[in-house]
């Protein structure tokens, strides 16, 4: 989420979106199994000031957050990185283009991985407006998918949205890690609705920092988150 001080079953896809296969894994029919990063972007200006910032393209990148880009690349450089993706917001397009860059790749843009929209509460910033915002979290991960803020997103709108384009990025790749910079709020429905072995009540209170990663893999029934942040969980 793209607050620095507050971010948060399975629902039926939406018509998928096209990806293209790239490089490497362009025809491949290998079986081995694809990673799948899941990056929240690098600090922002809204996150400095704790302001919840949920409409693309939103804030830039501070100068920290360019230095988490850069140290995220770093951390990238030896994975096997076949594409690289990103929502459509500036942060998250500021974030991955060290990582697409290390690896000579373009970042793709995909429409349906941004920020859970908030609705009455985009901007504000108050201690109020950040625990009504953990309250609708709370409600998500507890298994109420139908709650949303007035103006914003329901937890079921946000993983039709979301789970279609990750839908995407496997159908197009066979092998490899593909990347995707997220947001924080969105990243963690999205894992416990992918994920066989996380469920809402892991994810509730594990928070993604700035420039966290959450790594998911292909197995033969979806996926399995094999590190949560700073978690091994394989």
């Amino acid at each position: 989420m793209s607050s620095s001080t507050a971010d948060p079953h399975r629902a039926g896809l939406q018509q998928q979106p096209t990806v293209p296969a790239t490089g490497s894994d362009r025809g491949d029919t290998r079986t081995a199994p694809l990673r799948l990063v899941l990056v929240r972007h690098g600090q922002t200006t809204a996150n400095a000031k704790g302001i919840l910032d949920t409409r693309p393209p939103g804030r830039p990148l501070t100068e920290e957050g360019h230095r988490q880009a850069a140290e995220l690349a770093q951390r990238l450089a030896d994975e096997p990185v076949v594409a690289v993706y990103a929502s459509r917001a500036l942060r998250a397009q500021q974030s991955a283009q060290p990582i697409a860059a290390r690896h000579g790749l373009a970042t793709l843009t995909l429409d349906g991985v941004h920020e859970v929209f908030v609705g009455d509460l985009e901007g504000c910033q108050t201690p109020e407006a950040h625990r009504s915002l953990h309250a609708l979290y709370h409600a998500w991960h507890s298994g109420d998918l139908e709650a949303a803020r007035p103006g914003g997103e329901s937890g079921k709108q946000v993983l039709d949205r979301y789970l279609a384009d990750v839908a995407a990025i496997r159908s197009a790749h066979r092998r490899g890690t593909a990347v995707l910079v997220s947001h924080g709020a969105a990243i963690r429905l999205a894992v416990v609705a992918l994920a066989t072995n996380i469920d809402g009540a892991f994810a509730e209170p594990r928070y993604l920092a700035n420039a966290a990663m959450v790594v998911l893999e292909t197995h033969a029934t979806g996926w399995r988150c094999l590190r949560w942040d700073k978690i091994d969980l394989d």
